[in-house]
């Protein structure tokens, strides 16, 4: 897959022209996965480039200020997930105030037409674009007779029967209902971060962590509690469980994101890891001792080994 970080670096496309699609895929969830496999087959069929116009900033970063934002991908995790899906070419225009404001028909006429030879746009049936979202889908067919290229829209109909959006999922993963989520996504939702040195109180229990520190700011990370995980490690999939949270039982202050990793015991300090969350277990809780907490982390264990032995419950791969 072809990456670009604006449309002027657009590579040239001089026997073929492009199918495109525009939006800011956050999450590239299933209902995206629809829309994106529309572009690439009608793509294949019509001898033309597939092409996602994306934008970064998120636009609700930038015009509702004061309102923080959490994003469910970074721009590299939406580069890893619509390269998976098969997409020829990434556009990642930056979004600005400036850019903000350019009318709807320069929007057109300078990125769809002059740059991407655009032969024809897939796209919902609410999308709204140019200065203040003024353009709507009727306005762009209006511009595709006058350009000379076709308007696809994905109906209210087919929309609502997928009934997945980003707010949901954000939603959900704020709720903790990390199962529901990653039905919606179509994966396990993730994160990235470097491990890094913490207090080892977990040694001292038998319960050794991997402290991470995510790498990205604007990465939505979901509510307090221990959860069920998974990740890589050497090309090899291991679970743990996983406590987002303050640790109240030792009066901690600040949130930490801390992974025990069953059945595993290498160094990993300063190496970069995904996590893949599968399910929500429990609160975040105070207990009254050590302890009392030992014997509730391995009651956490034994309910996430239970997730691993049962088929019952279905791992999203």
């Amino acid at each position: 897959m072809n990456v670009l970080n604006n449309y002027n670096s657009i590579f040239e496309f001089p026997n073929k022209k492009t199918i495109a699609t525009i939006g800011t895929f956050d999450g590239v969830h299933l209902g995206h996965k629809r829309i994106l496999e529309k572009i690439i087959y009608n793509a294949k069929k019509a001898n033309c480039e597939s092409v996602v116009v994306t934008f970064y900033p998120h636009p609700r970063m930038v015009l509702q200020n004061g309102n923080p934002f959490k994003l469910l991908n970074t721009i590299e995790e939406k580069k890893v997930l619509l390269e998976k899906i098969g997409i020829d070419n990434l556009i990642i225009h930056p979004f600005n105030k400036e850019f903000s404001q350019l009318s709807a028909e320069d929007f057109v006429k300078k990125i769809l037409v002059n740059q991407l030879q655009i032969q024809k746009i897939i796209i919902g049936y609410d999308h709204r674009f140019g200065v203040n979202r003024s353009a709507d889908i009727n306005d762009l067919i209006s511009f595709g007779k006058k350009y000379g290229f076709e308007v696809e829209q994905i109906d209210a109909q087919e929309i609502d029967e997928i009934a997945i959006s980003s707010t949901k999922i954000r939603s959900s993963l704020e709720s903790g209902a990390i199962a529901l989520a990653n039905n919606y996504l179509g994966y396990n939702y993730f994160f990235s971060g470097t491990i890094v040195k913490g207090n080892q109180l977990g040694r001292t229990i038998a319960f050794p962590t991997a402290n991470i520190q995510i790498d990205a700011e604007h990465k939505l990370i979901p509510k307090n509690g221990v959860y069920f995980v998974k990740s890589k490690i050497n090309n090899k999939p291991v679970f743990g469980m996983m406590n987002i949270g303050t640790r109240p039982t030792i009066e901690g202050e600040n949130q930490t994101i801390e992974v025990h990793f069953f059945d595993f015991d290498q160094d990993l300090y300063d190496k970069k890891i995904t996590i893949e969350m599968i399910d929500f277990i429990r609160e975040e809780q105070k207990f009254e001792s050590f302890e009392a907490l030992k014997n509730q982390l391995h009651t956490d264990k034994n309910i996430c080994k239970n997730y691993i032995n049962n088929s019952k419950f279905n791992i999203v791969e």
